[in-house]
């Protein structure tokens, strides 16, 4: 189990651009982001520069810039740049675990709000060459309701069982890699 960063750097564009006045929903940005050029460039999304907040489309025009990349010059192209370079630190923690454990994986689990964002569970997959299994989105409330239903005598079962009740009541989404486009 690792937790990275996820989309907070969407969040925070998405911040930003509200605070200039530039309401974009959630789906306004994945479908832009879906019609941007593939892997124009790409960052490290855990480089401590994309941790606080403030002005995070200006932290990735600065990041491309100084590497020499090009700058993504939509609100498309920014999220299109952070949900692939998340996608490939998704696939290089990955591979990274593996070689910890030492056995390979043959399914990567997203869960919460990241699970809800196609083009990022397909660029996973991508990325990773792996099944991507998305969902429930709300993972956590899920287990958490379950584990107190559980402690106060409203149901019985083990952890698995548990589990195997979020599976029944939540469809998850399937994901196969398909043909790299990373350049």
């Amino acid at each position: 189990l690792k937790n990275i960063i996820g989309l907070w750097l969407v969040q925070e564009c998405r911040r930003a651009w509200a605070a200039q006045g530039n309401e974009y929903s959630y789906a306004d940005l994945a479908e832009q982001a879906a019609a941007a050029e593939p892997y124009v460039s790409v960052l490290n999304p855990s480089e401590p520069r994309f941790l606080a907040p403030d002005d995070m489309p200006q932290r990735i025009a600065d990041t491309c810039r100084e590497t020499g990349q090009p700058i993504p010059g939509t609100p498309g192209a920014v999220v299109r740049c952070a949900l692939e370079s998340l996608s490939l630190l998704y696939a290089r923690t990955l591979r990274e675990s593996e070689k910890l454990v030492g056995w390979q994986a043959n399914t990567v689990h997203i869960v919460g709000g990241g699970s809800r964002n196609e083009l990022l569970n397909q660029l996973t997959a991508d990325a990773a060459n792996i099944r991507v299994v998305a969902g429930p989105a709300e993972a956590t409330a899920s287990g958490n309701i379950l584990v107190q239903a559980r402690a106060g005598g409203l149901i019985e079962g083990t952890l698995e069982d548990l589990r195997y009740r979020v599976v029944r009541t939540h469809s998850p989404r399937r994901y196969d890699p398909q043909a790299s486009r990373i350049r």
